[in-house]
């Protein structure tokens, strides 16, 4: 028998957000569906490494500037307080035992559930491949989505 197929969007890269695809991820992958995640414009700083991303040209390099990566560096779509909102949500989150972002991350890979970049974002955005962390399954475009998309019986965008 064919597993039920959800497929994600990650459009956002709020800590909140990102966690809330997350938990829907592998509470889908735990109930033996098929699971992708299609991450995008600032989803794709769940991604990326932590580290400077040069970028091609000066808007680039710019927005890289500003954009640093790495899912620990997300902010919080609330409450964000100049870092101080992350800071404590990270301490609820570890006293409740909810995995940090990077161990959601390492947990959805164990899981088998698929890590999408989206190759036109990261493009536009200066980004090359090697900005990105070990065991992304694929890097594609929105037609790749879509098409997915047509096959599952759940997508969301987050």
């Amino acid at each position: 028998m064919e597993k039920e197929k959800f497929n994600i969007v990650v459009f956002s890269g709020d800590m909140d957000r990102v966690l809330a695809a997350f938990i829907l991820a592998t509470t889908a992958a735990s109930m033996n569906m098929e699971v992708k995640m299609f991450f995008t414009f600032w989803g794709l700083n769940v991604l990326r490494k932590k580290k400077f991303t040069s970028g091609k040209n000066l808007l680039q390099k710019l927005m890289n500037l500003i954009n640093k990566g790495g899912a620990e560096r997300l902010p919080l779509s609330k409450f964000n307080m100049l870092g101080m909102g992350p800071m404590m949500m990270k301490k609820m989150m570890k006293q409740s035992r909810v995995p940090s972002i990077p161990e959601f991350v390492e947990m959805s890979k164990s899981m088998g559930i698929k890590l999408v970049a989206c190759t036109t974002t990261f493009s536009f955005m200066g980004f090359a491949k090697d900005d990105f962390i070990d065991g992304i399954d694929s890097y594609s475009g929105a037609a790749t989505y879509l098409s997915d998309a047509l096959e599952g019986k759940v997508s969301y965008f987050i």
